[in-house]
């Protein structure tokens, strides 16, 4: 009983319980994310085994072709010189789809219950992923059979950020560190480099696998989601987190350089659960318009489109590009690719700890965007000259232009959480990230797209578009660093004086 417990006893084991679960929605969340991502790479690596170089290739002996066939190892549609642009036609019908449906994912979001949502999600996207595989054992060459699979699939896969975010906002409040909300956000990265290995394990036989074995594994996650996720704390009896929201926070003033402007992932997710389960304690949904002119939501926007383009541009051609330049096989491509990734996992733990500590979010966004430009051209250049200089550049590019794509999003949020307008209006905040989810998302469209138009001009061209949205991004932070070197300066300033206050005088 609790009353016959000392209150040290009562308090530690409350503490370890509730540590436990929240431990738990923490990993498990991040388990939900990773197979969202695993489930969209293959396609990435696919890619080089629907269009090869037939030369290459030994004929089987009961071969029924042209010897002359020089495409008879492709996959039609696949198999004409017009591949590059069909690839990124059946790249962009997933993204439009995918940012289209960001924008009103929010709103069935908020009025269906979070287990029941993310669990059809999950089911539906491992159902379509699937599908887009099983064309391989059912010979589809239909164009419009893959477009139509993945702008089904980009729809049903909103279904996931939006939850996951939502979820751990329930559960954890203030107080939680860039470091660890870095290493969580590491799930995009380690579903990428487990998609991409599983795709490569039969890339180079029946590709279908390829994609049925990732549905098959995120769509097994949806029935364990269905099964154990806890929306909330107070359903298994725990304490929920306190949140922020105090009138002495709802005065600060975000646009005065001498507040802190920014959190971190934290103030984003603890404000996404400010709302009650209480009706009357809800507050009224702000407008669309309303939302855009908080200050900063069309300049993150806009940044996250560029960082967002260059990033899934990445994502979606970055093992072609090696098939192609280093003359790898698929297999060794896609391996290759992943130690993008895994610099991914690096950037975004490292400018979660850097930007606790200069408590600067949109200077470290900066910083990193600036040092990627010029070592994307280094890459592009130098980085086929030999295996190691590959390794090391992948994964040093990949730290720089995923680090600061992950931290804009936990920046953007956690900047308008403490906006005086919103004061802890979860709605608010929901209508806030679908505008800036779905404009990023555009980019992501956009990238893969212009990929496809422009790499049969060569890959230069594609890499000087990746720079050029690189530089974009960066100057859309200008205001917002200027902002944080001025409260850079006011917390000097107030440090000296007090320090000049103390000293006694003779």
């Amino acid at each position: 009983m609790r009353s016959s417990l000392a209150p040290g006893i009562w308090l530690l084991r409350t503490f370890s319980r509730d540590s436990w679960y929240r431990g738990f929605i923490l990993l498990l969340t991040f388990l939900i994310y990773t197979c969202f991502h695993m489930s969209r790479k293959p396609i990435s690596v696919v890619k080089s085994r629907l269009h090869q170089n037939c030369s290459e290739i030994i004929q089987p002996s009961n071969a029924t072709h042209d010897a002359n066939d020089t495409t008879w190892c492709n996959w039609s549609p696949f198999d004409q010189n017009n591949y590059k642009e069909l690839l990124g036609g059946v790249d962009n019908a997933f993204l439009v789809a995918y940012a289209i449906g960001m924008f009103i994912s929010g709103i069935f979001g908020e009025r269906l219950p979070l287990r029941y949502y993310l669990t059809a999600g999950m089911l539906l996207s491992g159902l379509f992923t699937s599908l887009f595989g099983l064309a391989y054992f059912w010979n589809i060459h239909e164009l419009w059979y893959f477009v139509l699979i993945q702008i089904c699939n980009g729809l049903v896969q909103t279904t996931g950020w939006p939850s996951v975010v939502t979820c751990v906002g329930n559960w954890f409040g203030k107080g939680k560190r860039g470091f660890i909300m870095g290493i969580w956000n590491s799930h995009t990265s380690v579903g990428n480099i487990l998609g991409t290995l599983i795709a490569g394990v039969w890339v180079s036989g029946p590709w279908g696998l390829s994609f049925a074995v990732p549905g098959i594994i995120i769509a097994t996650m949806g029935v364990f989601t269905f099964l154990f996720l806890i929306e909330y704390p107070e359903d298994v009896d725990c304490t929920p987190p306190q949140h922020h929201g105090g009138l002495e926070e709802n005065q600060n003033n975000p646009e005065d350089p001498g507040s802190n402007p920014y959190s971190h992932q934290e103030r984003s997710l603890e404000a996404a659960a400010g709302s009650s389960k209480e009706p009357s304690a809800q507050p009224a949904a702000i407008s669309f318009w309303g939302a855009l002119m908080i200050p900063g939501v069309i300049e993150f926007s806009l940044c996250l489109l560029f960082a967002k383009l260059v990033s899934y541009t990445f994502l979606y051609w970055l093992p072609l590009y090696i098939s192609n330049v280093a003359h790898f096989s698929a297999k060794d491509s896609g391996d290759m690719s992943t130690l993008f990734d895994v610099g991914g996992i690096v950037g975004g733990i490292l400018a979660g700890l850097i930007s606790d500590y200069i408590n600067g979010r949109a200077t470290t966004c900066c910083v990193m965007l600036i040092l990627a430009a010029p070592l994307l051209f280094v890459y592009n250049q130098f980085g086929q000259n030999g295996v190691t200089l590959s390794i090391a550049m992948l994964i040093i590019c990949g730290a720089l232009v995923n680090g600061p794509y992950s931290l804009i999003t936990t920046a953007v949020s956690a900047d308008l959480g403490t906006h005086k307008s919103l004061k802890g209006n979860a709605k608010a905040l929901s209508t806030v990230t679908a505008i800036i989810d779905g404009t990023g998302s555009i980019g992501a469209a956009l990238g893969p797209l212009l990929a496809g138009f422009i790499s049969p001009t060569g890959w230069n061209n594609v890499f000087y578009m990746l720079i050029s949205a690189d530089v974009l991004a960066c100057l859309l932070l200008c205001r917002l660093v200027y902002k944080e070197i001025l409260a850079w300066k006011s917390a000097l300033s107030k440090d000296t004086g007090s320090c000049l206050a103390l000293t006694p005088t003779r």
